[in-house]
């Protein structure tokens, strides 16, 4: 353990390696078992979550550096803020669409009969928050924890 720092950088890191991690688990299977293609910013906001896995896990090892996956989830609530506002119609988005990746030889074909999954529509909702509310509500509520932990140490 580093000079100093108590597990509460280590707690602070676990708990944000976890939330991150069921939140990528979650949309993973929303998009394969649920058939939830994702749009263009539900991909920003699972990289976000990745860079909050991979810093969380080098903060395992290196507890100090707890704030680094704290600042990423920061960053993951408010690319789901981002979100939420476009869904809403609060602000505009990205003025691109996105279609689903190619699979086969078939490029041309596939890509024309892809469905263009744009960011202002909601395609799911639990107690009338979609699953960007979902994200900017864990993923905020996550950071909020882990700060508190984090500070304890």
């Amino acid at each position: 353990m580093e000079r100093g720092i108590r597990p509460a950088g280590r707690r602070a890191a676990a708990l944000l390696l976890m939330v991150s991690g069921g939140l990528v688990l979650g949309a993973l299977g929303f998009q394969f078992l649920g058939g939830l293609v994702p749009c263009e910013m539900c991909r920003w906001q699972r990289w976000a979550h990745l860079a909050v896995i991979a810093l969380a896990a080098v903060a395992l090892v290196r507890p100090a550096w707890w704030p680094l996956p704290l600042l990423a989830m920061v960053g993951a609530a408010g690319l789901g803020l981002w979100h939420l506002g476009v869904e809403q119609g609060w602000w505009l988005g990205p003025a691109r669409c996105a279609a689903p990746p190619a699979r086969s030889d078939d490029l041309w074909g596939e890509l024309m009969a892809a469905p263009l999954v744009r960011c202002d529509r909601v395609p799911w909702s639990f107690l009338g928050l979609s699953m960007a509310g979902w994200n900017l509500a864990v993923s905020a509520m996550a950071a909020g924890v882990a700060a508190f932990l984090g500070r304890r140490g």
